[in-house]
């Protein structure tokens, strides 16, 4: 069962798995600013014209950060965080003093993406914008230190521009982490919900399966066995028994067909006609006093699903002579009660009576069987009357 469920997991991650070389391609594309910069500032000073050492540079910086990036996006954090987190800093830092500040800026921005993935809390925030503050201030001092002198003012707006830039930025490479994380989590919930849904639709399958096939079955073998006893002593008789089998297998049929596409619907006035014929075909004798006027659909359904189950288990799993049947009101509460002498010992909890209290549940009800004295066994069926009027 857990290698199933791994594996199926690991299947709904594959139509995420594209977020990443999205992922992947955002990075790469702020990456390639600095390592632009500082190649289009050099070539037109002259003053670096190798462009190896800013590509190389840039590579290292995009290694480091997609460690921190891929690990947050699947849900952990990096391994190694805190080293990894300094050697970003270094190249973050370090070859500005060849590259110039103004170009290798925007390297920062890895900095502040990278500081709520690798340290935990207000901590991984507080550094961030640490950081974006300090490269606002670093921009602010190269632009003042121009020569001719510019005003103060176009000082200080540059430096609040690189502050919003490199924090912005940030900002968005650290969010496109968490929302690859997110698209994963998110998509695994749905396959889970189908999962849920498929298990719930195979139950409601398996207990409408049952329910409707329980009494269908005992009814076909009741029949034939009296078509057989009647066999020899009236044919016509017996021609009649089989003719009702053929059409209880045909009304089965059609219902297991029904199940199957979730339509099956039994009829509570016509499940109380059924089981006198059933009870007083198999010799016993059948007591039914049944108010059933004005009932909702789903309660209506839910009696006719428990008269249902009720008289098969009679059928089944007792030597009933007698039977009563009583459907009424009481108290504010619609009540179903199927008693019959004859009852064998108890056994285990069947299936039938299971799904019987899922749907009396499913109406804020109870389901209670069992033996009331030596050899009568009752089941009873109770629905909040609010639930199974109008």
């Amino acid at each position: 069962m857990t290698a199933t469920t791994g594996t199926t997991h690991a299947e709904a991650a594959q139509p995420t798995r594209w977020i990443r070389w999205l992922l992947v391609a955002v990075h790469i594309s702020v990456v390639s600013w600095p390592v632009a910069f500082t190649i289009l500032s050099s070539e037109a000073s002259s003053s670096h014209p190798d462009p190896v050492s800013p590509v190389l540079a840039g590579l290292a910086v995009l290694a480091l950060q997609l460690w921190h990036s891929l690990a947050v996006a699947a849900g952990r954090r990096p391994r190694g965080g805190l080293w990894t987190f300094l050697a970003l800093a270094v190249l973050a830092y370090l070859p500005m003093l060849w590259f110039g500040a103004e170009n290798w800026l925007l390297a920062s921005v890895m900095l502040v993406a990278s500081a709520p993935m690798v340290f935990r809390g207000r901590t991984g925030l507080v550094v961030a914008a640490a950081i974006a503050v300090l490269m606002g201030t670093v921009n602010a001092t190269v632009y003042a230190g121009l020569t001719p002198p510019v005003r103060t003012s176009y000082v200080m707006l540059e430096g609040i521009n690189a502050l919003g830039i490199v924090g912005t930025l940030g900002a968005a490479l650290y969010g496109s982490a968490r929302l690859v994380r997110v698209l994963d989590e998110l998509h695994a919930a749905r396959t889970e919900l189908a999962e849920l849904a498929v298990g719930r639709e195979r139950l409601r399958i398996s207990r409408d399966l049952h329910d409707l096939l329980g009494q269908s079955l005992s009814a076909i073998a009741l029949k034939g066995d009296l078509a057989i006893r009647l066999l020899r002593s009236d044919t016509g008789a017996a021609r009649g028994e089989i003719e009702s089998l053929a059409t209880v297998a045909r009304d089965a049929l059609r219902g297991v067909r029904a199940v199957a596409r979730d339509e099956h619907m039994v009829s509570l006035p016509d499940e109380l006609d059924g089981a006198a014929v059933l009870l007083s075909a198999a010799g016993i004798s059948a007591r039914i006093d049944a108010d059933v006027a004005g009932l909702t659909p789903p309660a209506a359904q839910t009696f006719a699903w428990a008269l249902r189950e009720g008289v098969a288990n009679v059928l089944r799993h007792s030597e009933a002579r007698i039977c009563s049947i009583t459907a009424a009101r009481q108290n504010g509460t619609l009540r179903l009660e199927i008693v019959n002498d004859g009852a064998g010992p108890p056994g285990g909890g069947g299936r039938g009576l299971a799904g019987l209290a899922e749907r009396a549940h499913a109406l804020s009800g109870t389901v209670t069987a069992g033996l009331t004295d030596t050899d009568r066994f009752r089941l009873l069926v109770t629905i909040p009357e609010e639930g199974g009027a109008p």
